[in-house]
């Protein structure tokens, strides 16, 4: 029996589709023992995981190398037989360096990569997706073939999804981004809803700090059946809601990579990014909505921004309700 380590301590959406690489290993060796390290906060996400031994917690806010040193001891304690880390930025490039492996798989970007045993390229833009990139990482490991993510909501995280939700045929919309240029306007949002039937259900999904955007949406569509459970869910019962939805709408941001590891349908919005950065959803059901205007500016960076630097955002404002309405 050998046992794993696998590391992603970047964001939500990251932390759903690196179960892509857990899923891959598990098939690939069913008796391995696989442990996984993550940021804190995104742990809630693995609780029920069935192939996940121990859930390893960084708390980068408030302790961030308090932690680290802890992290690094743990690990050290440990006889791994892999490390395998997605995360291409020194802190976690020392936690696999120095930690106790046989192997230490990484990308070539991380600054303590000429200590991996085996180094990887990573490279945003050409088109790979980024489970394909992640699954670079487990080739070492041998016999292996790429799995699709995949989250575990528990028994009563489907119960309290059902209970939930007031309707039995319902539309998901996750309106909000941390990123502006990644987020479709509120105000594009309400004139949608507005050109949709009034008996269609909508279900608002979001994190707390996202309730007054979905109050402001709920309250400018009196006519519509919009209920906002932003802040009301943890995100295993928001993936669950999501998965029995006749369709989601979704920006490029966590909720799309939901909907992928649930593989509920999905219209996902590209606003100042771009599919070819390779974070497109990966539901047999699901739709890419995109400018059909050729934009010089577009894309604007690989990551979101806090504001559209040409003040227009006309890479989401030239975007139609019928666009979103056709994938219905």
């Amino acid at each position: 029996m050998k046992q794993i380590l696998v590391i992603q301590t970047a964001f939500i959406g990251d932390a759903i589709l690196i179960t892509s690489l857990l899923e891959s290993i598990h098939a690939a060796h069913p008796t391995w023992k696989i442990d996984l390290l993550v940021r804190k906060g995104n742990e809630q996400l693995f609780y029920s995981h069935p192939f996940v031994r121990e859930v390893l917690i960084w708390d980068k806010e408030r302790a961030k190398y308090e932690s680290l040193g802890k992290l690094l001891l743990r690990i050290r304690s440990k006889s791994y037989h892999a490390i395998l880390n997605a995360q291409r930025y020194g802190a976690t490039g020392l936690l696999t360096a120095f930690g106790k492996s046989t192997l230490k798989i990484g990308f070539s970007k991380n600054p303590f990569s000429f200590l991996f045993t085996h180094q990887r390229q990573h490279a945003i833009g050409n088109g790979l997706h980024e489970i394909e990139r992640n699954f670079k990482l487990a080739l070492p490991l041998g016999n292996i073939e790429l799995k699709m993510p995949k989250l575990y909501p528990s028994e009563e995280q489907k119960k309290i999804a059902l209970e939930l939700v007031h309707a039995e045929q319902y539309i998901c919309i996750a309106p909000a981004s941390v990123w502006f240029t990644k987020q479709y306007p509120v105000d594009k949002w309400i004139s949608f809803i507005q050109k949709l039937p009034q008996e269609l259900h909508i279900v608002l999904l979001g994190a707390p700090s996202d309730k007054m955007t979905c109050k402001n949406i709920q309250k400018k569509c009196p006519n519509h059946s919009v209920q906002n459970l932003a802040g009301k869910c943890d995100l295993l019962t928001s993936a669950a809601i999501m998965e029995n939805a006749n369709m989601n709408y979704v920006n490029d941001s966590a909720p799309l990579h939901l909907c992928s590891a649930m593989d509920a349908p999905v219209t996902a919005i590209f606003c100042s990014t771009v599919p070819s950065f390779g974070f497109t959803p990966l539901s047999q059901n699901q739709f890419i909505i995109e400018t059909h205007q050729p934009l010089d500016c577009r894309p604007c960076g690989i990551h979101g921004k806090r504001g559209c630097h040409k003040t227009t955002f006309d890479c989401a404002r030239s975007i139609t309700d019928e666009q979103l309405l056709d994938c219905l």
